[in-house]
């Protein structure tokens, strides 16, 4: 993987190119991330957890480096069956998985609903219960036609402000441009939307009432601060699920790998050393 964190590798799924990279030597572990960011959000906390793993990334479809275009399923229930396609691309035997966010919901999906033997899980400010989706989300799904036809500065504008909203370390003006460049100009701007549009709750409840399936030792990781999915809901999420604990990251908001990347790489690594029963890709 390149130092500006390219991805080199592709797999063809049935949403297009998959963007995707493998770094580090270990045991499996899969790292999944949310709405509206790309696998550059998990940079310090892979680098981190190559040093004892062999961490697979990639960008969901639609997302980042991943193909977008018009027409194409990049819900969360067209992502769950990419991400166990790609899984089994993988070759892995049930590797660890590790879901932010939208990922949260892709990985929960690719296990209860698409049949992905994993060892362990860390939900990370998932979305997996209701309510979910903030202001801005729930506006864009009413109203995308409107906003698609921002101009193209206006656009820039807002999803600046949409992807460094939920960080309380502020990021650098590089940070900030790679996190947007993904949704800006015609191609990207169409993409942004056209994730919101298709998604909404009934893609999550389902999982509701399957987190009692849930048997492999999970770990939820929750930002104290989160301004998107509150910390209660963190806590409800490692009640419903049997073998769940919860770990609160202090002084984080939604985007914990950002504001605390080594605390959050520290709890995953030693959650994920704790199963005996790893094994190397």
């Amino acid at each position: 993987m390149n130092a500006d964190w390219r991805l080199e590798r592709v797999y063809d799924s049935e949403q297009g190119a998959i963007a995707w990279d493998v770094l580090g030597n270990g045991p499996a572990v899969v790292l999944v991330h949310g709405t509206p960011f790309s696998s550059y959000v998990w940079r310090e906390v892979a680098q981190a957890l190559a040093q004892q793993f062999t961490v697979y990334v990639w960008d969901l479809a639609g997302y980042g480096q991943s193909a977008q275009y018009e027409g194409q399923d990049v819900s969360l229930a067209a992502q769950g069956r990419v991400c166990a396609g790609l899984l089994d691309h993988w070759e892995l035997a049930r590797p660890a998985v590790v879901g932010h966010d939208f990922g949260g919901a892709v990985t929960l999906r690719a296990h209860l609903l698409e049949g992905v033997a994993v060892s362990r899980l860390v939900l990370a400010d998932a979305v997996a219960l209701a309510p979910w989706g903030t202001g801005f989300f729930q506006l864009a799904s009413r109203h995308a036609d409107v906003l698609a036809q921002l101009p193209d500065a206006v656009h820039e504008g807002l999803v600046r402000g949409y992807v460094t909203w939920p960080q309380r370390r502020r990021p650098s003006g590089q940070v900030a441009d790679r996190l947007a460049a993904p949704w800006l100009g015609e191609a990207g701007k169409a993409a942004l939307y056209r994730q919101i549009v298709q998604n909404d709750r009934s893609l999550t409840d389902v999982l509701e009432r399957r987190l009692g399936d849930i048997e492999v030792p999970t770990l939820v990781l929750w930002g104290e601060h989160d301004q998107w999915l509150p910390v209660e809901q963190g806590r409800q999420l490692a009640e419903r699920i049997p073998a769940a604990h919860l770990r609160v990251i202090a002084g984080a908001d939604h985007l914990i790998m950002h504001d605390a990347p080594a605390v959050v790489a520290v709890e995953i690594a030693a959650f994920l050393a704790a199963d005996e029963g790893s094994r190397s890709p």
